[in-house]
């Protein structure tokens, strides 16, 4: 535990250092500027902005005293519906960043003028592959290249100044259900990008290219390969493939992917990268007779010029809930037993807080975080979890916190070394799981056989907090509560904030030692993306990407709708004295009718909900209740209603991102599903009838 006068001590000499940011001359995006921005906090460079994930700006020109006068110096409306998870990156007076589709764009930061536009032409009918949104959480920079992935599969190298392609590579085999959302992490050289897919059946792994060239140099798969077809490609899969049953689904692909988080240590020459659930996710289905299933759900220490393993830590060992462990890897030194240690941080989907040794991968500390009962706590001579009776939902329906969506998803994490505290976008949301051990059917959709496929999400349900977490006493410093869960990412910086924007449609600013809210601002629609901050000619500001979407407002029914908020796109550009004004968006039209009862058999019905649950509810909502992003099918014109079957099974809307279902549905199972829809079309108009009555 640090003590009052170490920390003091501690900020007195980083906090002279910090009155330097943004002295430092702009060079070219390599190592030395890698480096550099430790203490120049003048570019955003990277993801995370630094190698380390800290999310700390040292910047400190707008601070608790001033952020009061903080208005919109400038902001972008955009062409674009679904959800914006990218962070900016800021260099030499450009921002560059990307949109849905995995389109990139360059503005200038003085004017907001788009420099140029990519648009990397994602064949849309390939949203059907993606878990959780047509996303895409940002762009690289390296020696006068942007990197970005594409949702089908390809690394795309564009030259910095025109927005022009120099190389691509396909980094996927584009007729499996890979997709890339992640954004792209550059070191010595070397361009790494890991891809998703796992719940539609692929085998994950992450592949690091010349950063030059776009040759490969290495690739390591995150799951063995299916013992049959030979050797292991690696020591460490040979040890992992005694981690996997003998009866193991092969075929199943068996998951691991690594979707999002990379964490590179200079001095340790160590790169670290989170990997993914299972798939399916239950392990009945993908590795009958039990397993730790090594590498999923795992911290890898990586040598970044081979692929070596170095060590690994499992967070959930046998993943049967989709506990990813993809959520972000931030680098720091923490007082653990009165020593100072070089730790790694992470708060992954499971719900425990894990510090870690970044040189070893020893377990520090492993504590909750929020409400967890698929386990009762880590063993700390094991480094297991001790796992609740029927956590694994084989002999019976299990309720479970946290669900699928995570205790902590995606959405960026923040440290400060002044305070000494994470700040954590925090989700409360259960979900019921049920064995398909027996009765498990492979299908062109969501593989989980944990049966999640057709269940309700009542907007009481979910709920969410930002949480200060002191990760030296393993407890929470302060916390805000949320009515609504899939709130932003956070950035804390050198003026003593915590900026994070929320699900109900503001940007907000906290005191980081307090958690007092100090600022607030109305975006028009939910942020799930995090804020991020740059100096421009000697002035701070602060961007950020809003438009919702993502996982919730897609799959998350009557929770997601709760907020009232919806997709409207914006880049957001905020300096003290701002003075600019959003334009109002336009009002949303649904058709003027009246419904009425379906008359059809209950069997057509319930069989339309059944097919609707498994092929649907992933993009359209539980329940058929949009969240905002997709036009909510309950309203759906007249027009689209008469021209179903060719929407449906004919790929009309392919280029709006409604894939052909014809390889999975027939003519009457389309019917079926249309049939359901309507009749939830009159549910919601009858009870907003009775509620008006009331």
């Amino acid at each position: 535990m640090t003590h009052p006068t170490t920390r003091a001590l501690r900020n007195s000499l980083i906090l002279p250092l910090f009155a330097l940011a943004g002295a430092v001359q702009a060079a070219p995006v390599d190592t030395a500027a890698m480096l550099a921005s430790e203490t120049d906090g003048s570019q955003w460079l990277s993801y995370d902005r630094t190698w380390a994930q800290q999310r700390f700006s040292p910047l400190n020109q707008i601070t608790t005293e001033n952020v009061e006068q903080l208005g919109l110096a400038w902001s972008i409306d955009l062409d674009n519906t679904r959800g914006l998870e990218a962070t900016p990156l800021y260099h030499e007076g450009v921002l560059y960043t990307s949109l849905s589709w995995s389109r990139v764009m360059a503005v200038d930061a003085d004017s907001g003028e788009i420099l140029w536009s990519f648009d990397p032409g994602v064949d849309k009918a390939k949203g059907r592959s993606a878990c959780c949104d047509a996303v895409n959480r940002g762009v690289a920079l390296w020696q006068g290249k942007v990197y970005v992935g594409t949702l089908d599969g390809r690394l795309i190298a564009l030259d910095a100044k025109t927005g022009k392609p120099l190389w691509t590579q396909q980094t996927t085999d584009d007729s499996k259900p890979y997709t890339i959302t992640g954004a792209p992490r550059v070191l010595k050289d070397l361009v790494l990008i890991g891809n998703g897919g796992a719940e539609f059946g692929v085998r994950g792994y992450f592949s690091a290219y010349d950063a030059a060239t776009g040759e490969l140099r290495w690739r390591f798969y995150t799951v063995p390969a299916n013992p049959a077809d030979g050797p292991q490609d690696s020591p460490a899969l040979e040890t992992a493939l005694k981690t996997w049953s003998d009866q193991t689904r092969w075929d199943l692909g068996g998951g691991g992917t690594a979707w999002d988080s990379m964490a590179y240590d200079a001095e340790l020459n160590l790169l670290y990268v989170g990997t993914g659930n299972g798939s399916p996710w239950n392990r009945e289905v993908r590795s009958p007779g039990g397993g730790d299933n090594l590498y999923l759900s795992s911290i890898l220490a990586l040598r970044p010029k081979t692929g070596e393993l170095v060590w690994h830590y499992q967070t959930t060992p046998g993943d049967s809930w989709d506990y990813t462990a993809t959520q972000q890897l931030t680098l720091a030194e923490l007082e653990i037993d009165g020593k100072p240690r070089q730790v790694i941080m992470q708060a992954p989907k499971n719900g425990f807080f894990y510090v870690l040794d970044r040189a070893t991968g020893e377990l520090l500390s492993a504590e909750k975080f929020g409400k967890v009962t698929w386990a009762e706590r880590i063993d700390m001579a094991t480094g297991r979890p001790v796992e609740a009776a029927n956590a694994r939902y084989e002999n019976e329906p299990a309720l479970i916190w946290p669900s699928p969506f995570g205790a902590h998803n995606w959405h960026s994490m923040s440290y400060s070394p002044l305070t000494g505290l994470v700040y954590l976008p925090y989700q409360e949301i259960p979900a019921t799981y049920a064995n398909e051990g027996g009765n498990f059917v492979v299908r062109n959709a969501f593989n989980t056989g944990s049966g999640l496929e057709n269940r309700s999400l009542p907007r009481e349900y979910a709920t969410g907090a930002l949480i200060a977490w002191d990760p030296e006493k393993q407890a929470p410093a302060w916390r805000v509560e949320r009515p609504n869960h899939w709130n932003g990412g956070t950035l804390v910086t050198a003026g003593n904030l915590v900026f994070q924007g929320t699900s109900a449609g503001q940007l907000e600013a906290y005191t980081a030692d307090q958690g007092e809210l100090l600022w607030q601002f109305p975006t028009q629609t939910g942020v799930i993306a995090a804020p991020m901050t740059y100096q421009h000619n000697g002035q701070q500001y602060v961007a950020l990407m809003a438009g919702w979407g993502g996982a919730a407002a897609l799959f998350g029914g009557d929770a997601a709708v709760a907020t009232g908020t919806r997709n409207v796109s914006r880049m957001l550009v905020f300096k003290l004295d701002g003075k600019a004004q959003l334009s109002t968006p336009a009002p949303l039209q649904t058709p003027d009718r009246v419904p009425q009862p379906v008359v059809a058999a209950a069997s057509d019905i319930e069989q339309g909900e059944l097919n609707y649950g498994i092929y649907c509810t992933v993009c359209h909502g539980v329940g058929a209740v949009g969240g905002g992003t997709i036009p909510d099918l309950r309203y759906s014109s007249d027009a689209v209603r008469d021209a179903w079957e060719a929407i449906v099974l004919q790929g009309a809307f392919r280029g709006k991102g409604m894939a052909s279902f014809a390889d999975s549905l027939s003519a009457e199972q389309a019917q079926q599903i249309k049939l359901y829809i309507m009749q939830r079309e009159y549910e919601s108009w009858a009870d907003t009838q009775k509620e008006q009555a009331q």
